[in-house]
């Protein structure tokens, strides 16, 4: 009833839509970071300039806006007491939303305090009180304790997305697959995971920040994603075009042992070569890091072309995040992963229009469902010569480009937005 006793009015200007987006970010890039959020962004001027090449090629990858879509929205419970303020609410930076809390309601922060109770999912983002911050205003006001939830439509129109993104990458290759050379820019997505480990004299890899329209922020693995699978599905596309296995390319250009060692278990667990392609039925690999961890996915995808519908078969997947502290966990990690980025593999894309979310609810925004999960087959590398790291993050970068790799070898087709197939398969 307080609701439908509002009246707003304001007057609109024009803003970008989906539609004008990457040409919008492209154009809204006026500087150059060579250090992003990530500490491997930087040229390499030390090294020789590039060898002489037979071949080149230049190709634009884009990543469109995706909603971390959590099981539960964000929500807050408020109460006030002798001038302090408790809030219970689900978020992944306490201190951060104690911070915000003091600020928008001008008090000190010792008079604040955030408790965080089990959580339905947050995968970077709930990172901000926006729901604390009106519970408690609300709880001031009414002076007593208030609950306040956000319906599923206030989430996926309020809360900030993963960037989108414009990736162009150039490069030359000699006709005996050796990558002479290597250019790549991010416009807007992130400079995580940039800078790839293979061994190409004089690469330069650069992030352009750029003004987003719709309001962008942590996602899982950040910017890791888009530029993994940017720079994976080109290496596919220069193996094939000097006509080399997919592996076989990615080692002869590849000196990092840890890197090598995630891509050949791979492929030995998934039995690479052992089966030939067929059409409608093709066969992905791709590998990445990221943050100290280390991950190669392989990919077996049906796709017809006719009906429009891919479907991804089995997926193996080896990761090396040094010493392996809880096996069953790292495993569950993993498959969580693969899971989840699948949808922005395939289906997931926020669709605006003038500034006006288009697809604010579950029945209009494609996530992944149990008939989309893969045979999935989780390989771990136990490293105790080496300290653990994280693996919350890595397992996600490599199902994308593994995906798109499978289908284009069943299909002849590079897809080469995210995501591949938000309407089926065109032909």
């Amino acid at each position: 009833q307080a609701i439908d006793a509002l009246r707003a009015e304001w007057k609109p200007t024009p803003q970008t839509s989906d539609r004008d987006l990457f040409d919008h970010l492209r154009a809204r890039a006026p500087d150059a970071k060579t250090g992003g959020d990530s500490p491997k962004t930087e040229a390499d001027t030390s090294a020789p300039h590039p060898g002489a090449a037979d071949h080149r090629l230049r190709e634009t990858y884009t990543v469109a806006y995706i909603a971390h879509a959590p099981l539960e929205p964000r929500a807050a419970v408020a109460e006030w007491k002798d001038e302090k303020l408790t809030v219970w609410t689900g978020t992944q930076r306490p201190f951060g939303v104690r911070s915000e809390l003091a600020q928008a309601l001008r008090i000190p922060e010792e008079r604040v305090r955030v408790i965080v109770p089990d959580t339905g999912s947050g995968y970077g983002g709930k990172h901000t009180g926006e729901a604390a911050v009106e519970a408690a205003r609300l709880a001031r006001a009414a002076g007593r304790p208030v609950k306040l939830v956000w319906t599923r439509e206030e989430e996926f129109t309020w809360a900030y997305f993963r960037p989108a993104g414009v990736i162009e990458v150039a490069s030359s290759v000699r006709s005996d697959g050796t990558i002479t050379g290597w250019e790549f820019h991010n416009y807007n997505s992130g400079g995580s995971g940039i800078r790839g480990l293979y061994d190409i004299p004089g690469q330069k890899a650069e992030f352009h920040q750029a003004r987003s329209p719709l309001r962008q922020g942590s996602y899982r693995a950040l910017a890791s994603t888009a530029n993994h699978f940017a720079r994976e599905s080109h290496m596919d596309e220069l193996a094939r075009v000097v006509g080399m296995d997919p592996l076989e390319f990615r080692l002869k250009n590849l000196k990092d042992t840890r890197l090598r060692a995630v891509l050949e278990q791979a492929a030995k667990t998934f039995g690479w070569g052992a089966n030939k392609p067929s059409p409608g039925h093709g066969f992905g690999i791709a590998g990445g890091f990221e943050k100290g961890a280390y991950v190669a996915t392989c990919a077996e995808v049906s796709a017809d072309r006719v009906a429009g519908k891919v479907q991804v078969i089995r997926v193996v997947q080896a990761f090396e995040c040094g010493a392996v502290v809880n096996p069953d966990h790292l495993k569950n990690q993993n498959e969580g992963a693969i899971v989840m980025g699948l949808g922005g593999a395939l289906y997931e894309a926020i669709r605006f229009d003038d500034g006006k979310i288009l697809n604010p609810r579950f029945s209009r925004y494609r996530v992944p469902r149990f008939s989309d999960a893969p045979q999935l087959e989780i390989v771990l590398l136990d490293r105790k010569d080496l300290p653990s790291a994280g693996a919350g993050e890595t397992p996600i970068v490599g199902i994308a480009p593994a995906v798109g790799n499978a289908i284009c070898q069943a299909t002849g087709l590079r897809l080469r937005a995210l995501p591949m197939v938000p309407k089926g398969l065109k032909v």
